[in-house]
């Protein structure tokens, strides 16, 4: 327990002075925890794990470190105790379209989309498509999206700089192990040089530009978590909804939904 508290408060950049104040304790105490002279509650320790940001996940291992069974379930997205909240996530999905949507996981699996996202994905390798689809691997991919994309610098940097700061906020090998395969991808030329929107607008964030059957799509993404989660798979969960930028993009996607 006391090495893993180290860990994740010099992770933070907190000394265990300031750690103590946030946590209504001393910093004696909690220098007596690290070293392993004290024992703390099972209170403290969620205690600790709250005010140094530590994800639902790694608070069960804290707890198992210091004695204390896990506080946070760990249920499967089918198992039947989730039945609600699926129907929940597909209803939100459905809603959204004609615009893309998708749920994603720790490690940006896709567990969920509708209509928009399939439509984005028409036409890509099937071995990029193939379950589970991994949402970094098929933009970045210069199989995959990356090619239509027409300000790939710009998304990628994006994308790698969002995952950097997850990487940094939690311990997950498998995050940094896509991280890197998706960082050594060659960066794909896309045929016939840049473009921009045929309405251009001002931006109100960065965009996404990314070409669909001729027509240049605009698009700006919005990423939503659940609050005051009590399960681990559900705290992992990310809800992205990409909200068209443009007068140009409504108009293409809702000529295609009918």
């Amino acid at each position: 327990m006391g090495t893993l508290l180290r860990a994740w408060r010099e992770r933070r950049g907190i000394s265990q002075l300031e750690l103590a104040g946030r946590a209504d304790s001393s910093s004696r105490h909690i220098s007596f925890i690290e070293t392993g002279r004290s024992r703390p509650s099972e209170e403290m320790v969620l205690r600790l794990a709250d005010h140094l940001d530590v994800p639902m996940r790694e608070r069960n291992s804290l707890l198992l470190a210091a004695g204390y069974a896990p506080r946070y379930a760990h249920t499967a997205l089918d198992d039947p105790a989730m039945e609600t909240l699926r129907e929940g996530i597909a209803r939100l999905l459905a809603g959204y379209e004609p615009y893309p949507a998708l749920v994603v996981n720790a490690v940006y699996d896709v567990v969920a989309a509708n209509q928009g996202i399939a439509m984005l994905l028409d036409g890509l390798p099937e071995h990029l498509l193939t379950p589970p689809l991994n949402a970094m691997r098929i933009t970045l991919h210069p199989e995959g999206l990356a090619p239509r994309i027409h300000n790939l610098k710009e998304w990628r940097g994006h994308l790698l700089a969002q995952m950097e700061r997850q990487i940094a906020l939690a311990r997950s090998e498998p995050l940094r192990a896509l991280y890197e395969e998706v960082a050594a991808y060659p960066v794909a030329e896309r045929p016939g040089g840049d473009g921009v929107p045929e309405e251009p607008t001002a931006p109100i964030a960065l965009p996404l530009v990314i070409e669909h059957d001729g027509h240049l799509l605009s698009f700006v993404s919005s990423i939503a978590t659940f609050n005051t989660p009590m399960d681990v798979t559900v705290a992992e969960l990310a809800i992205e909804t990409m909200l068209p930028a443009d007068p140009a993009t409504v108009k293409y996607l809702r000529s295609l939904g009918g």
